[in-house]
């Protein structure tokens, strides 16, 4: 659900349905965008994610691509989902959703880590059993701290990571949002 087409004019925004609409955006991509530090310059990137029930995200990655060692070395990094320029209606006001996260390494040790790479499997097939056969992959835990939603001009939301729940950002909270 876009709400791109909502007036920006709406004084009380149903904060519900943000969260609703936020999550479904999220639901409706099977890769995140990834945004990763290399020394002091920024670098994107995307994967294929899984998610828990605390609202961490899930990454098997290769240790080939840029974006592993940068997560090593810097964990601070941020992930954003953003609606389709196809069928948008201004391209300056696509729906979007971006959290900012702490990069984790789990140790193929970790209770976790198998879970996590069945959880994968099941969402992806056959290529990841393909890919835990190389010994390459690892497998990255991102704990989102803090959410971003902007649903279009004029319409920009903090997220709590876990429950989704929306507050509005006016222009007073401009300068302080995602400053934490």
């Amino acid at each position: 659900m876009s709400t791109e087409s909502n007036s920006t004019s709406d004084p009380q925004p149903d904060l519900q349905k943000v969260s609703e609409a936020a999550l479904l955006l999220r639901q409706r991509h099977q890769t995140l965008l990834l945004s990763s530090l290399n020394g002091t310059r920024p670098e994107l990137s995307y994967a294929p994610y899984c998610c828990d029930e605390e609202g961490s995200f899930y990454i098997y990655i290769s240790q080939l691509a840029s974006h592993t060692e940068n997560l090593k070395q810097h964990p601070d990094c941020s992930v954003m989902f953003i609606a389709e320029e196809q069928g948008c209606r201004n391209l300056f006001a696509r729906e979007r959703l971006s959290f900012s996260c702490l990069a984790e390494l789990i140790d193929p040790q970790d209770g976790d880590y198998i879970a996590r790479l069945e959880q994968l499997e099941q969402q992806f097939g056959e290529v990841v059993r393909l890919l835990r056969t190389l010994p390459d992959f690892c497998l990255f835990r991102l704990r989102p701290r803090d959410g971003r939603y902007v649903a279009g001009f004029g319409r920009a939301y903090q997220l709590d990571p876990l429950s989704y729940r929306a507050s509005p950002i006016g222009p007073e909270q401009l300068g302080k949002a995602g400053q934490k």
